[in-house]
Formats: structure tokens, C-alpha cells, sequence
């Protein structure tokens, strides 16, 4: 695994680190390419006999930055956030790194729950922390410390598992492995604690895995069965993309022209067996950077894919604060297994620090549901609601009965309240139209937490899903890339698309700013709002204020301390004036807090006409700031340059101190852009820095 803050890699040029990890148990493949690869090494693709048996396994060495000194590369550096089954397998593992890299451990301290002997976290350091005492200096034993600070800190966290919270590499020591090897630490490991403890990373820490797993059964699902010291035969090592003549010296000048022209674009290729590319994941400096702000909702776009057009792209799409889509990631696939999608999925969240989305919107896919369920065990994985109808009415476009069965689904999905409302509407359903039994209805009904929205009130959706009547979720090439589109015409287009909206955005955010939306109404909450939201955001929160004057009752029905639950009747159009819809709406007096069963500001990320009903009963004169969400503010400053999430550089490693200046400088001259006077400040102070620096190297000179 090749990361920025590892100092260690098999080094194949100053700016290309690739590292083959046999850590799984299926013997997988990892190849990470790193986003600063030289534009003479952009056309290469590597052949990498990875699959190493466990008794036939090359000894392979890498280069201490550092030191210049060959280490063992079995054991990788400890990371923040490593975590192990047990303590024993955390201290038998930075035991066994320690004896590869030549030094001993010793335990500097450890602590255990109060009142009992349950151990909760511990320090381990290198024999050479501290120094000696006083009394023990005056013994005739020879020195050796050295005040080393060379330790990792280990914690059991809620998993009850061993978690790496601190971890300091360097020592101010040289190395004596034959010194090491009779120590008391590694004299201790027997035949028992020798064998390879497996640290794991969890998906949300910054260094993520990139998996190629070699083991696929025939319907797509990854598979734990593998021939013993080899692949299973399931795996079809031919697997490539489809590119024409001429398609990959294109993928290659285009990824290394954009690199030259802004290093923070990131692309990551996955290549088979015999060195052919597979798969192929990127994403531009603007989009890392906006997934920051509007990552907490993402569609995954793969109509390319599924509808077999001419390049098999895929896209992560996200809702900017104007409500329109903006690009989080493309990927061009070589099909649509269960490997490819957990290597897509680690290859983007492996740019976007681990962070992975709060709810993500996908196609219906067996492959890609397991794989999202391996890589964000904890994402809201909902299915595009509009292609599960149009699959279900699919099943009747012969039947006579088509119409009548297309309203009276249309009306359990979207009038359902509540689950049980939702379920016997359905059961009566497939009784009166006699399809309880069938099969492709069955799996719909199994699958319906991932689909149906009353199972997704708690579940935040920033207006991106199809979860309301009149919604959907717009592909971002629409319009752009049709079947015949060939991989040359598309890399002109995304250009032109990506300059398009981003030209869009900034128009949008003009806008916003300086023209008022026009107020409709006397409500103080349509203008708190308008001063706030943009205008795309406004208009639709405007619908909603106009809307409350159709709310013509309200009933308190029940009190549980500071919480009370009222209905609200609301007329449904002039048509259904005799037929109100009530509406639940639960207030709490001492948090400001409302929520209607109707869940407008989960799924749109606004208050309804219904609550805002119940705040106007309460004499609530504003709104409470948590339902005034930044992700929608015109006010709020979005600067398009990935984000630092450290001041802590190593200052003698170039890598970091380049990368850190660079998005300090972005930040900068984002800030000037804003106006003609900021331009002229941010223009003084380059001057003056640059002249300040300057004399500093005189004066080394």
C-alpha cells in the first residue's frame, strides 16, 4: 500500500511507489498507483506476479527513506488506526516489525479498568526510551538508551478490538539486529507467536486497501472458497477493458497532462494477471474537494455500464447547495462483478481521506449491493426507487389490468405513513391483483428496506433520490455522452461538462447573493430563509411556507413532559377538500425540536409545510438553527482545494512539505479570487513572502 505519510516503498523512481500486499487470506492482489507518477512512466503498465503461496514466498525488501538502510518487508510500519483481534496479536506484531527492522520492545506502560484486571490500552516503546537512573548508570552494564521516542499506543475500543492510536516511527539510534535478536522480547516468542499477525485497517481511516480479489463465483458474489496455493478456476484471468487502438496512450496523456496541470488529481489502475488493464478509477482536484462539503449524499451513476454503451463508465454524483449534481469521481470497468466494485468503491474512498458518504443511491445490483455492504458496512445503501417500479410494472405490460395495477402501486409506495400502514397495503395488493406468489414480486418485497421510503425517514437524501412523486436522479453526462460515444470524444466532453457546470455553479452563487428572491407571503419563516439558503433551495422552502395554508386543523393528541404530539389536517387540492390527510407531528418545548411523519427535511433537508405549521401554533418566531442546514447557505464559503485536516508535517520530507504549502497556497488564492480588493491583498502578500523567502536563502548562501 503506497500512501504519502508511508516512508517506506519499493522505489522504482523518486515520484512512482508500488507495494504488492499478500496480507489476505485469499493470497489478494494490491496495486495502488501514486497520483505523482512521471509523464515518461504514465504509458507503462506493470506485469505483477503477486500471488505468493505461503511456503514458496519471495523474500522481498524495501528502502528506508531515512536510513538508506534494506529492511524485511513481511511486517508493514505500524499506522494510526491498525486494529488487532486481541492484545497479544498487537504486541506480537510490532514485536516481529521490530526484530525485521533490527531493535527491541519493552512495555513503557499499560492501564485496566477500575476495580478490575482487564487491561484497556497500553504504550509499547523501543528498548532504547528514557534513560537510565542514576544509581543504575553507576553499574558497569553498558548504556543503552538513548531517550529513543519510537513507540505505538494501543487501545481497546467499543469493538472490542485493539485499536493503533499513536504511532511515532523514527529513533535517534542506529540498528543492531544482532543485539535485538537476544533481547528479552523477541527471546520470548516461540513457535506459538511467531506466526504473521494481520493488522486490519478499518475503511474509514486514511490508508485504505486497494483489494483485486482473484475468487468470484458465476452469479458475481465474492466467494471465501480458493484452491489450496493457487486461484480458484472461477477467476478468469483474461478479464480486461475493452479499449480500442490508440485508447490507452489516450488514458495516459490525459491523466499525466492533467497531473502536470494540477497535482492533486488523483487515478488509480487495476491490472490482471498478465498486466492488461482492468479498471481504472480518477478524480480531479475540484471534486475531492467538493466531496468535503457535498459528500453526504452520493448517486451512484452506472447507466453506461448496465445499458452496454461504447465506454463502460461509471460516476459518483453529489448535490451541490444550488440542488444541482456535481461530479465526486469517474471510473471506466471492465464488468460488473463483486471484485471490480469493492476495488472501485477502496480506489475512491482511498482519495477522500476515508470518509465515506452518509447514504449512497445505486441501481439495483447484487455485486455492487455486497460490495457496498464490505466496504461501507455503515452507509444507508438505498436503491433508485424509480427503476424498482418501472422492474415491477414491467412484469404486467401485457395485462389488461395494467393501468389500475400502475395507480394502485403508485399509491402504496408513496402514501404509505408508516411501515405497517406500508405492509398491509402491500399484502392487499398482491392478493387483489394474485401475485402474491410471484417470484420477481417476492424479491422485490425481501429487498424493500433498501427501496420502499417509509423504511428511510431516518435517512438523509439532500433531494438527490426519487423518494417523493415528481423526483429523480438526473445521470450527470446526460445529454453529453450517448452509446456510441467513443473514450476520445468523452474526455473532450468531460472538459467541457466539468467547465460547464462549474461556470453554472458560480453563476448560481451570483445570483444568490446579490438578487433577492421575491418574498410571497407575510411568514417571518420565508424571510429568515431567504436571507440564508440560495435561491434554488429557497424556492422549493417557499413552496412550503405558501403550502401551510392549506393546514386547516390542528389537535394536540398527546403530552409526555416537554414533547407533544399533535395532528395536523391538511386539504390535498381542491379535488379531495371533503377527504383531508392527517399528518403526526411530534414538538419538543425544550429542545426546539419537530418532526413530521412525512420526514420533508430528511429527504430534502427542509421543514415541511406541517412542522412549520406546528412552530407558527407554538409561537416559534424562527426557525431553530438545526433545521438551517450550511450545506444549502449562500453565505457560507466553499473553496474548492482539498482539505487539510493537519498542520503536523514532516518537515524533512519533501513529499509533505510540498503538498502542504501547495494547498496552503490554493486556499489563498481561492480567498483572492472573491473580489478585486482580495486579489490585490493576495497579490501583495506572494510578493512579500516570496521576497522574505528569499532573504532567508541569501543568508543560507
Amino acid at each position: 500500500m503506497c500512501s504519502p505519510n508511508h516512508n517506506k516503498g519499493l522505489s522504482l523512481s523518486p515520484n512512482l511507489e508500488i507495494m504488492i500486499d499478500d496480507d489476505s487470506p485469499n493470497s489478494e492482489q494490491l496495486l495502488e498507483v501514486e497520483d505523482n507518477e512521471l509523464e515518461n512512466e504514465c504509458r507503462k503498465l506493470f506485469e505483477i506476479d503477486g500471488i505468493e503461496r505461503e511456503n514458496e514466498r519471495d523474500e522481498t525488501t524495501v528502502v528506508d527513506s531515512r536510513s538508506g538502510e534494506s529492511q524485511g518487508k513481511d511486517y508493514p510500519p505500524p499506522v494510526v488506526g491498525m486494529e488487532f483481534d486481541t492484545y497479544d496479536d498487537a504486541y506480537n506484531y510490532y514485536n516481529m516489525y521490530a526484530k525485521e527492522i533490527g531493535f527491541a520492545i519493552r512495555v513503557k506502560s499499560s492501564w485496566t479498568r477500575r476495580n478490575s484486571k482487564e487491561k484497556r490500552g497500553a504504550v509499547l516503546c523501543c528498548n532504547c526510551e528514557g534513560f537510565k537512573t542514576v544509581k543504575e548508570a553507576s553499574s558497569h552494564r553498558k548504556e543503552t538508551r538513548t531517550g529513543c521516542l519510537a513507540m505505538i499506543r494501543l487501545r481497546l475500543v467499543e469493538s472490542n478490538r485493539w485499536r493503533v492510536d499513536e504511532v511515532k516511527l523514527e529513533h535517534n539510534h542506529s540498528f543492531d539486529p544482532e543485539r535485538a535478536q537476544n533481547s528479552k522480547s523477541h527471546k520470548r516468542m516461540d513457535s506459538g507467536t511467531k506466526r504473521k499477525v494481520e493488522p486490519t485497517l478499518d475503511v474509514e481511516v486514511r490508508t485504505i486497501q486497494l483489494y483485486r480479489t482473484p475468487v468470484v463465483d458465476a452469479s458475481g458474489y465474492g466467494s471465501s472458497n480458493s484452491a489450496e496455493g493457487g486461484i480458484s478456476g472461477n477467476f478468469n484471468c483474461s478479464r480486461r477493458l475493452k479499449l480500442k487502438k490508440g485508447d490507452p496512450e489516450l488514458i495516459s496523456n490525459y491523466f499525466c497532462r492533467s497531473q502536470l496541470m494540477n497535482p492533486n488529481f488523483f487515478y488509480v489502475m487495476d491490472l490482471n494477471d498478465d498486466g492488461q488493464l482492468m479498471n481504472i478509477f480518477w478524480i480531479d482536484s475540484r471534486s475531492r474537494a467538493a466531496y468535503s462539503y457535498f459528500g453526504d449524499v452520493v448517486a451512484f451513476d452506472s447507466t453506461c455500464l448496465s445499458n452496454n454503451y461504447e465506454i463502460p463508465l461509471v460516476a459518483f454524483v453529489g448535490v451541490n447547495h444550488h440542488g444541482k449534481s456535481i461530479l465526486l469521481g469517474c471510473g471506466l470497468l471492465a464488468d460488473e462483478t463483486f471484485e471490480t466494485y469493492i476495488w472501485l468503491f477502496r480506489a475512491w474512498l482511498s482519495c477522500l481521506a476515508g470518509r465515506p458518504p452518509q447514504t449512497i443511491i445505486t441501481n439495483r445490483c447484487k455485486a455492487m449491493q455486497n460490495a457496498i455492504a464490505e466496504v461501507f458496512p455503515r452507509v444507508h445503501h438505498r436503491i433508485c426507487l424509480s427503476q424498482v417500479m418501472q422492474s415491477i410494472l414491467g412484469c404486467f405490460v401485457q395485462s389488461q389490468e395494467y393501468e389500475a395495477f400502475q395507480m394502485a402501486l403508485t399509491k402504496v409506495i408513496y402514501d404509505s405513513k408508516t411501515v405497517e400502514e406500508f405492509e398491509r397495503a402491500w399484502d392487499d395488493l398482491t392478493q387483489h391483483f394474485r401475485i402474491r406468489n410471484h417470484e420477481k414480486v417476492q424479491t422485490f418485497h425481501e429487498e424493500r428496506e433498501h427501496w420502499a421510503p417509509v423504511y428511510s425517514k431516518d435517512t438523509f437524501f439532500a433531494g438527490i433520490s426519487d423518494y417523493e412523486k415528481g423526483e429523480f436522479v438526473v445521470p450527470f453526462f446526460k445529454g453529453h455522452v450517448h452509446q456510441q460515444t467513443t473514450l476520445k470524444d468523452f474526455f473532450e466532453i468531460y472538459e467541457l461538462v466539468q467547465q460547464k457546470k462549474h461556470k453554472t455553479e458560480v453563476l448560481d452563487d451570483f445570483e444568490s447573493c446579490d438578487l433577492s428572491s421575491l418574498l410571497k407571503t407575510r411568514c417571518y419563516y420565508e424571510l429568515q430563509l431567504s436571507k440564508f439558503y440560495t435561491n434554488a433551495i429557497f424556492r422549493k422552502f417557499q413552496d412550503e411556507v405558501m403550502m401551510m395554508s392549506s393546514c386547516f386543523s390542528i389537535t394536540q393528541i398527546q403530552i409526555n413532559g416537554s414533547t407533544v404530539t399533535y395532528m395536523v389536517q391538511e386539504h390535498q387540492g381542491e379535488e379531495n377538500v371533503r377527504d383531508p390527510k392527517n399528518f403526526v407531528v411530534v414538538y419538543d418545548k425544550a429542545g426546539a425540536e419537530v418532526r413530521c411523519i412525512c420526514c420533508c427535511f430528511n429527504f430534502k433537508g427542509y421543514l415541511c409545510r406541517h412542522a412549520l405549521y406546528v412552530l407558527n401554533y407554538n409561537g416559534l418566531e424562527e426557525i431553530p438553527c438545526q433545521y438551517i442546514l450550511s450545506r444549502w447557505r449562500k453565505d457560507f464559503k466553499r473553496f474548492y482545494v482539498t482539505h487539510l485536516s493537519t498542520d503536523d508535517v514532516d518537515i524533512s520530507n519533501p513529499v509533505q512539505c510540498f503538498d502542504h504549502l501547495y494547498k496552503r497556497a490554493m486556499q489563498v488564492v481561492e480567498e483572492g479570487m472573491i473580489s478585486q480588493d482580495h486579489y490585490m491583498v493576495c497579490w501583495q502578500a506572494f510578493k512579500e513572502s516570496l521576497n522574505k523567502i528569499r532573504l532567508v536563502a541569501d543568508k543560507i548562501e
